[in-house]
């Protein structure tokens, strides 16, 4: 993947308080707005306490057909819950289930007490906060398994959105619940078995990922949407109602995918332009992209593309085909400039004696009268 800076053309201009657009095919960052800022996450921390639970699953530790104990802790919780009491032993899966679905605030301390190191909650928060730093989520906090409010429960948009990323890209096995419209728990809530994402009646590709709203977070979203090869991954959070934020998380959608294009900039294996090479047997290497460099642009942009390569040169031999030589720099006008790595596009051995010694006394001279040589194209 790609990792380019936030484009400073054509930002979306959002209400929400905190908002993060990454085209995920790219890694191209559309919108960054207080993206660091931590924030209470309200539901959306649920998507954490999912990830461990992925994990547990594919390690062996829980079993999709296994059944926990509901503790009265668990069962304490209210606000939007699967319904479950001290007699029940749920089924991992429906807890998996119930968390995507329902937003159960029940399931996820079911989870968390099963998974925790010590059996409680605040211990399984605990390791969640370890786990999140591990995998890159730096501003995040965690004080309980569902974003109940909590003093010290936090997280930021980027977060979230590297969270989401993880879930698609970790497990795709498990990623289609994630697009589930119903779910209907042994029959006991049948006002409680819908979907909160406002996305997923639309035909616009959405297929995930959780809602969230409190009072102090107010409402929030993490999204994903693809539509043909190319998939966006979105946060917004702070919005003012359920309504509004609808609309918000569909207009960022159309955005995303209506007004920025990929554009292929150099094939996989095509030599972009040569490098000098230092006592080689060969005077020159063809310098190459490892594979296809693709780039997201405005697409009513009109802006000019810039592009030159760097590397310190002559390059030394012996050189291995595939060898990291250099960068491609590429400046589309009025935006951030972006670094991607070429290679060589063949081997160079060692040169001969000739070769060594006339290379060797060409280098002294040049450092006599120059000062080494150095070489920027």
């Amino acid at each position: 993947m790609l990792c380019i800076v936030p484009l400073a053309a054509g930002a979306f201009d959002t209400s929400a308080k905190a908002a993060y657009v990454l085209d995920q095919t790219t890694g191209t960052v559309l919108l960054s707005k207080n993206a660091d800022e931590p924030l209470p996450p309200a539901s959306m921390s649920k998507l954490m306490t999912l990830y461990v639970a992925f994990e547990a699953v594919r390690d062996g530790r829980l079993t999709l057909d296994e059944r926990l104990p509901v503790s009265s802790h668990a069962m304490s919780y209210k606000g939007s819950t699967m319904f479950l009491d001290t007699n029940d032993r749920v089924r991992v899966e429906d807890l998996l289930r119930g968390i995507i679905v329902l937003s159960g605030n029940d399931a996820c301390a079911v989870i968390a007490e099963a998974l925790s190191p010590d059996g409680t909650e605040p211990g399984f928060a605990r390791y969640m906060t370890e786990r999140a730093q591990q995998i890159g989520m730096t501003n995040s906090s965690f004080t309980n398994s569902n974003g109940w409010p909590q003093a010290g429960h936090r997280m930021s948009v980027h977060d979230l959105a590297v969270l989401a990323n993880r879930l698609i890209t970790d497990f795709p096995e498990f990623y289609p619940l994630f697009a589930e419209r119903e779910f209907a728990f042994d029959g006991r809530a049948p006002s409680n078995i819908r979907n909160r994402n406002p996305l997923l009646n639309l035909d616009i590709g959405a297929d995930g990922l959780k809602t969230g709203h409190t009072q102090e977070a107010g409402y929030g979203l993490v999204g994903s949407a693809k539509q043909g090869d190319r998939r966006v991954i979105f946060v917004i959070s702070g919005l003012e109602s359920e309504a509004r934020r609808a609309e918000e998380a569909e207009a960022i959608v159309n955005w995303s995918f209506r007004q920025f294009a990929e554009k292929t900039i150099a094939k996989a294996g095509s030599p972009v332009t040569q490098a000098d090479v230092w006592m080689g047997g060969q005077p020159t290497v063809g310098l190459v992209p490892a594979r296809d460099l693709t780039i997201l642009l405005p697409v009513l942009s009109g802006r000019k593309l810039t592009a030159e390569v760097v590397y310190t040169g002559p390059i030394k031999a012996p050189i291995a085909e595939g060898q990291e030589l250099a960068e491609l720099v590429i400046s589309p006008e009025g935006l951030p400039e972006t670094r991607l790595p070429l290679v060589a596009g063949h081997a160079v051995g060692n040169g001969g004696f000739l070769v060594r010694v006339k290379t060797a006394a060409q280098y002294l001279i040049t450092q006599f009268l120059n000062g080494p040589p150095t070489e920027a194209m």
